[in-house]
């Protein structure tokens, strides 16, 4: 990667009317800050429909986009709304937070208008995205019936002929549930439809889409109803172990996901031709993607799907450098970047070595130790992605009210500034100025955000995934800031 700097900041987390971030008008007057800054790179979390918690990284679909991604005002552009369709929901609905179970329930109520009003006019149009796109049809289908049977998870559907996919049960619920399908189908064409011309917008401006793809699905997904077999599931097609992580920096207990485990075996057979179809798709989503977990595919931890946290597991071999070989074989740009916290283990380091991608360090995680500390500026290889912070951190102003004596100790001296010095500048300017070829900065460090934007805790259900930026933040000012940045350090 050429030395450059990036922004972190999901869609979600834009300015918008109607409760959460869009592909409309803020995300394209994104794009010409970044431009104008001289930041090459944005970076988002996943983009799929989230699930349990509201989380992008409990999707249900490895493939899908997420319909409150749609911006309304774009579609009454294209004559698919009229606004009396959607003048009825508050503009001003917790521009500062966002509140998923009003988006639940009328987000998709809008989009069905849409559909009713628009479909006849865009079938052929749909019905080429379609044939076009190889995963839709399973996730439409998959979509429908949980809107059938109350949005329970599929394991718990009633109907056992559908949830273990009987040929006849599948005829008759496409039959029944054919409009359903057509709608989730319509809803996928348009919110691609945007997503590729605001992907086109920023790269004809120089600016680089960095996605995430989380190593593991939601066990409530499409892609585990419609494949069962690539996971490690007992007769009833329920999970016999699931993922997460031992004890690490952010848990005593560890952190207990609860996502299937991938039955390597048969992927291995199949030549990883799931994994294939996979990489093919986010690549076409994503200049850049970081695969979040990349240690897991080192060495991956076993859960029991009956264990009460994530202490009783055990780590197993993952599927290695062969995964890779052939990714690279069929796929012919892979810009990858290996999310590489946690248990870095030699196994993992060889794997990173022989793959060549970056690997990433966090500065809040640098200063708890010694001058030895991998996150340490000075102790960075090149081929690195440094952040200040990721989803998962406290924000830097947040982390620095919390941090310990100690650790204030040797930040402040690390970092040459007195007390009152302004530590969100001293950190931005610390990961410009490292060897790392990439700097990334979450908007909220930028903005001098306190704990009260905080992005995700590990661990905890209910409280994330909900910070907004305001309008009216990306200042002049900031904007300054920013492009001095780029060319006082040459990114």
């Amino acid at each position: 990667m050429q030395r450059s700097s990036g922004i972190l900041l999901h869609i979600s987390s834009l300015p918008s009317s109607y409760g959460i971030g869009t592909l409309g008008q803020e995300a394209y007057r994104f794009v010409d800050f970044l431009t104008t800054t001289g930041t090459k790179i944005w970076q988002v979390l996943p983009i799929g429909p989230t699930s349990y918690g509201d989380s992008p990284y409990q999707s249900f679909s490895t493939f899908a986009g997420n319909p409150y991604f749609i911006d309304l005002d774009g579609l009454k552009q294209d004559g698919i709304l009229s606004e009396s369709d959607y003048s009825h929901l508050d503009p001003d609905k917790d521009r500062q937070c966002i509140d998923y179970e009003y988006l639940y329930h009328t987000r998709h109520a809008v989009l069905r208008v849409a559909f009713k009003r628009s479909y006849a006019d865009l079938k052929s149009s749909v019905d080429d995205f379609v044939g076009k796109t190889p995963w839709l049809f399973d996730y439409a289908f998959f979509s429908a019936l949980k809107d059938r049977f109350g949005g329970k998870a599929w394991s718990e559907w009633p109907d056992d002929a559908i949830r273990f996919r009987k040929p006849d049960a599948m005829a008759k619920y496409a039959a029944e549930l054919s409009e359903d399908i057509a709608f989730h189908s319509f809803v996928q064409y348009l919110f691609f439809k945007q997503w590729f011309a605001l992907k086109d917008y920023a790269n004809k401006n120089g600016i680089s889409i960095f996605g995430d793809m989380p190593i593991y699905v939601a066990m409530d997904s499409a892609d585990t109803w419609a494949k069962p077999h690539l996971f490690l599931l007992d007769e009833q097609r329920r999970p016999k172990c699931v993922a997460g992580v031992p004890p690490d920096y952010f848990t005593q207990d560890g952190q207990l996901w609860g996502n299937p485990i991938y039955n390597w075996r048969l992927h291995k057979k199949t030549g990883y031709e799931w994994w294939i179809r996979r990489m093919r798709a986010m690549f076409d989503y994503y200049d850049i993607m970081r695969i979040d977990h990349f240690i897991g595919f080192a060495n991956y931890y076993v859960i029991p799907a009956d264990a009460p946290t994530a202490k009783y597991g055990k780590w197993k071999n993952g599927p290695g450098r062969r995964l890779f070989d052939v990714l690279s074989r069929e796929i012919s740009s892979l810009s990858i970047v290996a999310e590489d916290l946690g248990a870095v283990t030699p196994k993992v380091k060889r794997l990173l070595k022989v793959c060549g991608y970056p690997g990433m360090k966090v500065l809040l995680f640098a200063f708890d130790s010694d001058m030895k500390n991998m996150h340490l500026p000075h102790n960075l290889p090149r081929n690195t992605v440094l952040y200040t912070g990721t989803h998962d951190n406290d924000t830097i102003k947040g982390w620095w009210s919390k941090a310990g004596e100690a650790e204030r100790r040797f930040a402040a001296d690390y970092l040459k500034i007195g007390s009152g010095a302004d530590i969100c500048g001293a950190l931005i300017e610390t990961a410009f100025g490292s060897a790392a070829d990439t700097a990334i900065i979450p908007m909220q460090d930028f903005l001098r955000l306190g704990g009260e934007a905080r992005m995700n805790t590990p661990g905890t259900v209910g409280l994330n995934w909900k910070w907004r930026m305001q309008p009216g933040e990306l200042t002049e000012t900031l904007k300054d800031e920013i492009l001095c940045l780029n060319n006082k350090h040459g990114r």
